[in-house]
């Protein structure tokens, strides 16, 4: 319970926990059974809590963040509910933000290797490639 108390949890973190600390492998269920009904253990609030952390503070896009919680064994019901605690208009602005930061890095030149740097670093945080190449787009229209 402490373990989870501490922050949101997904069922495969506190079963790979109790794994590592040698539980009794029939008390496993019924320990994450108790979990869940005592509301120590809810998927949807870790996936919701998740995707918000991961956004604002780490700056994901919604593909990483998505990958990352099927990783962890998220049903696909949660995994929407999570990302759509991300506000359309801060994601775009934080497109747009790192898209600027990424362009001054490299000198602040549109040529065509900076732009594909710039893709690919927004693509590796997880944006969508049709998003990536519309902020490149108009920041280079708006530099022009």
């Amino acid at each position: 319970m402490k373990y989870c108390a501490y922050q949101d949890r997904c069922q495969k973190e506190v079963r790979n926990k109790l794994y590592e600390i040698e539980a009794p492998y029939e008390a496993i269920e019924e320990i994450i059974t108790t979990l869940i009904a005592d509301n120590f253990l809810n998927e949807e609030r870790f996936a919701t809590s998740f995707a918000r952390g991961k956004f604002y503070y780490k700056h994901w896009g919604r593909k990483k963040i998505e990958n990352e919680l099927k990783s962890r064994s998220v049903s696909s019901y949660c995994i929407k509910k999570g990302l759509k605690e991300i506000v359309a208009e801060d994601y775009t602005a934080t497109l747009t933000r790192l898209t600027q930061k990424k362009i001054k890095e490299l000198g602040g030149s549109f040529s065509l290797i900076n732009k594909q740097k710039t893709a690919n670093f927004l693509f590796n945080k997880g944006y969508e490639s049709e998003l990536i190449w519309e902020a490149i787009k108009s920041l280079e229209q708006d530099f022009n």
